[in-house]
């Protein structure tokens, strides 16, 4: 297997290995690595940082937003191991199921370790350590663990097999003590960092920052950040399409579609930059700018159905109406259920209206 015509998107960060020299791999292979999860990426890959900066919902819901897409979820040792980056476990032979009941693991508890890599194996087949470290992280959860605290434990302790050795037990709901011979010890200690920061590891601290502060709103605050990104990765298309969103937010129209260039240069297949340069163009009184950016973006993604309703509004309002009524109709091909496909409905029953009172004018 390789990254071959796949596109990547990187929930979180990773934890084990620079993304830059993850990027140039994939590129290497004919693949595609990016930030987050965009309607392109056909893998979400799960960064083991995320770990330590989201909480069990918020991280939960990335999750099930991802399946719900349609993509195929990695871990990070999966998606490293797909590269041929790190060496892929030994042989397994148990399948999920053996897990589930000989360990008497919850299925979904299961999922999220293992998408985390709590396990020598990323997924089925599964190996006999693998069963050891089940039976132990169920007896965690049974005293009270719940699944994310072991993740953040077990990877602050090496490799996750050196595991199958100790006696894990839990006090609390997250402070996870081992115990070799007469010695207990925290197992969820203090993360150690080396003294000297990676400029790599700063960027994706200052991303995943801006995220939070984009998401609260503080939309100057992380355009100011995402800047700092792409000054330590000036490639990052991503850091450019976000500040771009905070800027336009912001109300800094110029500097934002100086961004929306600046993504599409770096990525001209980016079909949300192309939508959000149509709507910031359609807000800046250029209409003939966001008919061309709503295409480009339908050229890239046909099923863009967003793309698809905006560019029959626009045209609708331009006076295109055959056109309008084109685009509103393959609206409905795409969606037939939701609010926006009864305001499809209905703009096209105002067009063929307007067209029958014209031809009987």
């Amino acid at each position: 297997m390789s990254a071959a015509g796949k596109t990547f998107g990187i929930v979180g960060a990773l934890a084990a290995f620079p993304r830059r020299l993850a990027a140039r791999e994939v590129e290497r292979q004919g693949g595609q690595l990016r930030r987050g999860a965009a309607r392109r990426t056909t893998h979400a890959v799960f960064g083991r940082r995320l770990l330590e900066r989201a909480g069990e919902a918020e991280i939960c819901a990335k999750v099930e937003a991802a399946r719900a897409a349609g993509r195929a979820l990695l871990s990070e040792n999966a998606f490293l191991r797909l590269l041929g980056v790190k060496q892929p476990a030994a042989a397994g032979d148990l399948p999920a199921e053996a897990l589930i009941e000989q360990a008497r693991l919850d299925e979904r508890d299961l999922a999220l370790l293992s998408l985390f890599d709590c396990f020598e194996h990323a997924g089925p087949p599964f190996g006999f350590r693998d069963l050891i470290l089940a039976r132990k992280y169920a007896g965690l959860i049974a005293g009270g663990a719940g699944w994310l605290a072991i993740a953040r434990s077990v990877h602050r302790s090496g490799e996750v097999t050196s595991l199958t050795a100790l006696s894990l037990h839990v006090e609390g709901e997250a402070e996870i003590l081992a115990r070799l011979g007469d010695t207990v010890c925290q197992l969820d200690g203090q993360m150690l960092l080396p003294i000297e920061r990676a400029e790599a590891f700063e960027a994706e601290e200052h991303f995943a920052l801006a995220e939070a502060y984009e998401a609260a709103g503080r939309h100057a605050e992380a355009a100011a950040l995402y800047q700092r990104c792409l000054a330590a990765d000036p490639a990052d298309s991503v850091a450019a399409f976000n500040r771009a969103n905070c800027l336009r937010a912001d109300g800094r129209l110029d500097e934002a579609a100086h961004d929306y260039q600046r993504a599409l240069k770096l990525d001209p297949g980016f079909a949300e930059a192309w939508f959000n340069f149509a709507g910031l163009a359609a807000e800046r009184g250029q209409p003939d700018a966001a008919l061309r950016h709503l295409r480009q973006a339908l050229s890239i993604d046909p099923g863009y159905a967003d793309a698809v309703y905006n560019l029959a509004r626009l045209c609708y309002e331009e006076g295109d109406l055959p056109e309008a009524r084109r685009w509103w109709v393959r609206y409905l091909e795409l969606d037939q259920t939701s609010d926006w496909a009864r305001r499809a409905a209905r703009g096209i029953q105002f067009v063929d209206l307007a067209l029958a009172q014209r031809t009987a004018g």
